[in-house]
């Protein structure tokens, strides 16, 4: 294997987490679930049946195989309770059931029958991965509170790095600042801290001679191998932008999968939904493109499922995000050619964060205008009381009526709850700067990923400009606790000597 296809290999010791915080899709699998269960009530799958079954399955865009394990334990455990046994006309029976179903009918407290249901156990709960991980996205808040704008500026002398670092943030584009973090974490043996504050320098043009060989001496040679995933814990304490207003994003969380299927359909009716060609799917555990490998990568690395991935090498970008049932990653030309590794770390970190449930609304609506309709028809699904009255109503009761259906008693119940502590914080957002801050979040990981600020930035720039709010916020944040705290955790920074 040449060094181009070994890259964005995860170490041997790495231990990939349970993807958590990732687009919930679990109504399509009640959906369908539903639908067999009324298929099963005679006994017999017919092949009418079994082709609306296939029929449904494609419209809600479910994996075949998941589907089959899902069908071999609602049949098994329809069998078990009625003490029949169920006719697929379709298709033989599945050859590891089988024993066990006969020794099951011989003998209701024989082993296998207990294996049996414990296969069944297993396979049920493993429907309700995506449930659970939904539940656990939604109940994680963040009581980070950004109090910049009411802080005194620090004294010039003091040696506390965090004051340094508020001098920083008022101004990011300040060299004597970095110079002043750099000289306090080397006076106190933090040698982490000053490599950032160096980097930083080097990113601005304005690096000595000694900030450049510290770079230099510290510089990664390849891509991260840190040892676990990125946990829920390191989201909150170290990558979510102060600004992204966690209820907000909890409330979109929530309603992100049935607005899919809304946007999905309307698109199919329109005849705009674009369906990539099977033949240009890859997948990211064997591509030999370092493009498609770095999705599989990434996606480990931060804890969310990895999308199926499409090469599209006529398309003029690097990642687009692709409306489907579940949705899909498109590939253009400019992350197949001309990228370094530290490149499509940046660039892949940025793109699968929009993934996470709260921020996927924003790939289906940007606009600040849209993202307002979405959240008001969440409050009045929450709370139909609402007193939402002229204009405003005409336009957000028929959104409610259209995404209401689609939801789960259990998520209209998690509705609610945001909707309450919504009310109780003052029942006030901007969704204008949620929006911003998602985009700064977003960075924030590509950084995390790459590791290379220099180049991160470039990137930025060639999309915002120069000295944009996300360049501002990433060399603010490239020097901050958060940063340097990921780093720790990720087994990245600096050994102090």
């Amino acid at each position: 294997m040449s060094d181009e296809e070994q890259t964005f290999r995860h170490a041997a010791s790495f231990e990939a987490a349970a993807p958590a915080g990732g687009l919930g899709l679990g109504i399509l699998e009640s959906q369908y679930e539903e639908l067999f269960a009324e298929v099963l009530e005679d006994g017999v799958i017919t092949p009418e049946e079994r082709n609306r079954l296939a029929q449904a399955a494609r419209n809600l865009g479910l994996d075949p195989g998941r589907l089959e394990r899902l069908e071999e334990a609602m049949t098994a455990a329809y069998e078990t309770h009625h003490r029949v046994r169920i006719v697929d006309q379709t298709r033989a029976r599945h050859q590891s059931l089988t024993p066990l179903l006969g020794a099951a009918a011989a003998d209701a407290d024989s082993p296998a029958l207990a294996e049996l249901l414990t296969e069944n156990s297993q396979l049920r709960q493993r429907v309700a991965e995506l449930e659970a991980a939904l539940d656990r996205a939604q109940t994680t808040v963040n009581l980070e509170v950004d109090l910049g704008d009411l802080e005194s500026h620090a004294a010039a002398g003091s040696d506390d790095p965090l004051d340094l670092w508020k001098q920083i943030r008022r101004d990011p584009l300040h060299p004597g600042a970095y110079r002043a973090l750099r000289d306090c974490y080397q006076a106190r043996g933090e040698l982490d801290g000053a490599f950032c504050a160096s980097q930083a320098l080097v990113a601005l043009g304005q690096a000595s001679a000694d900030d450049r060989a510290t770079c230099e001496k510290h510089r990664r040679g390849g891509l991260i191998q840190p040892r676990t995933s990125i946990d829920a814990a390191a989201w909150d304490d170290c990558l979510f932008h102060p600004e992204e207003d966690r209820v907000t994003g909890a409330l979109f969380a929530v309603i992100a999968p049935a607005v899919l299927i809304g946007r999905v359909t309307t698109l199919r009716r329109d005849g705009k939904l674009h369906m990539a060609a099977p033949d240009k799917r890859q997948d990211p555990a064997v591509s030999t493109l370092m493009a498609v490998r770095a999705v599989g990568w990434g996606a480990s690395l931060i804890g969310l499922p990895c999308p199926t991935v499409f090469v599209e090498k006529d398309r003029d970008f690097d990642y687009a995000h692709n409306a489907g049932v579940p949705p899909n990653t498109l590939l253009g030309q400019q992350a197949l050619s001309g990228r370094t590794a530290t490149e499509l770390a940046f660039l892949v970190g940025r793109h699968l964060t929009s993934y996470r449930g709260e921020h996927f609304v924003r790939t289906l609506f940007p606009s600040t205008e849209d993202l307002e309709d979405l959240f008001l028809s969440a409050l009045v699904i929450a709370n139909p009381s609402l007193p939402i009255t002229g204009t405003l109503k005409a336009r957000i009761d028929p959104l409610a009526r259209a995404i209401s259906p689609l939801l789960e008693p259990l998520q209209i119940d998690a509705l609610r709850g945001h909707y309450l502590r919504f009310a109780e914080e003052g029942g006030r957002t901007n969704l204008q700067r949620w929006s911003s801050a998602t985009d700064k979040t977003a960075a924030r990981v590509g950084l995390c990923l790459s590791q290379d600020l220099v180049s991160s930035l470039a990137l930025v720039a060639r999309q915002e400009g120069a000295h944009g709010p996300i360049e501002l916020d990433l060399l603010a944040y490239s020097t901050s606790d958060r940063f340097l705290l990921l780093r720790r955790r990720l087994g990245l920074g600096v050994p102090t000597e």
